[in-house]
């Protein structure tokens, strides 16, 4: 190797060790692991204002999110402290540790001697500089075994809660009403597929549960006008489509489609008055969480699991409604939901008070 090679590779030993020690210097205060507890615990702290804001705007459901806050909570409450007292034991014997290597490589880049006489110091202070970052690491591993297992189950609560935060924001978006104590149970981005494949030409929007109904709401910029096969003009399309009481679902189906099967869709299935015997959508979530949600609705266990209860009054009008028109005798035999305020005679037109 010669004197000039030599000389440029101390110079470049010199500057990797530099640049270690910026990375040290900031990870030995363990800058990310504060941050990250500081997240986790503004994660905590703020879990039950969340789920306050979730219930004002009309979730009605999992009545146990308010506990598992209290939970968390509690539990962050012992977990912090000892957590916050090893960061700072950690960081000052890193601390420690690390400064004397600042001092050695601010001398060795101050230093003129001949390349050959400083290349091994440069070698033993990256040498220190390696086993200093595997002491950091191996500190840093350490404090996450602490809260790690919490922060994980923290972490699933709040991506839950973002999800219901923006299935709300669909419904408050929709161009139709919740009946009278219907409540909202998810909403999700899909395309009906009119023939159970999908095509271009697919209306585009959102697919709505609720506790009483199934309802698909078109949402898309449609070509309204176009000159050579080139779109020159569009119109937003924005309206409700169909809808189905979730009592007359018979059946969901989870399928996988398109390349290596990473599109979900799903088939339902409907009985008695429902305007089709099945519709298939494709839907931006898991088809299997949906088919679990249809089955769940259909069998009303999401009542057992309401933070605001039903109103016994709206109720009773469902559990009292006639099963014979007044008018003209007919058998009733559409499907009446909670909060409806009347239903149409099928053989006469006659409107039914409820």
């Amino acid at each position: 190797m010669t004197a000039q090679t030599l000389a440029e590779k101390v110079q470049s030993d010199i500057r990797s060790l530099q640049s270690s020690l910026d990375s040290l210097q900031d990870n030995v205060r363990m800058s990310d692991i504060r941050d990250q507890v500081e997240d986790l615990q503004t994660s905590v702290n703020g879990m039950d204002r969340r789920i306050r804001s979730l219930r004002e705007y009309g979730y009605a459901f999992e009545k146990d999110l308010e506990e598992k806050a209290v939970d968390f909570a509690e539990e962050w409450q012992k977990i912090a402290p000892d957590v916050k007292r090893q960061i700072e034991k950690e960081s000052r014997a890193l601390g420690s540790a690390l400064h004397p290597i600042e001092r050695e490589i601010t001398q060795l880049a101050g230093k003129t001697g001949s390349p050959a006489r400083l290349r091994p110091q440069a070698s033993k202070l990256m040498s220190r500089v390696e086993t200093l970052e595997n002491r950091v690491e191996s500190a840093a591993q350490s404090i996450r075994g602490e809260y790690d297992n919490f922060n994980g189950h923290v972490q699933t609560v709040q991506s839950h809660l973002s999800q219901l935060e923006q299935m709300l924001e669909k419904f408050d978006e929709a161009t139709f009403d919740l009946l009278a104590t219907e409540a909202s149970i998810m909403a999700v981005k899909a395309v009906w597929t009119k023939d159970g494949e999908e095509d271009k030409d697919d209306p585009e929007g959102i697919l709505y549960l609720t506790d009483q109904r199934l309802l698909f709401e078109q949402k898309e910029e449609i070509a309204t006008k176009k000159v050579l096969f080139i779109t020159t003009a569009k119109e937003m399309v924005h309206k409700l489509r169909w809808e189905v009481p979730v009592a007359l679902i018979e059946k969901a189906n989870a399928t996988d489609k398109g390349f290596m099967g990473k599109d979900d869709f799903i088939d339902v299935q409907f009985s008695g008055d429902a305007p089709f015997d099945s519709v298939v959508l494709h839907i931006w979530q898991s088809s299997d969480k949906w088919k679990t949600l249809l089955k769940r609705a259909k069998a009303k266990e999401f009542d057992s699991t309401r933070a605001i209860a039903i109103d016994k009054a709206i109720a009773q009008k469902v559990k009292d409604a006639p099963s014979k028109c007044p008018s003209c005798s007919g058998t009733i035999t559409q499907e009446i939901l909670r909060g409806m305020d009347s239903i149409e005679c099928e053989y006469c037109g006659t409107i039914i008070r409820l």
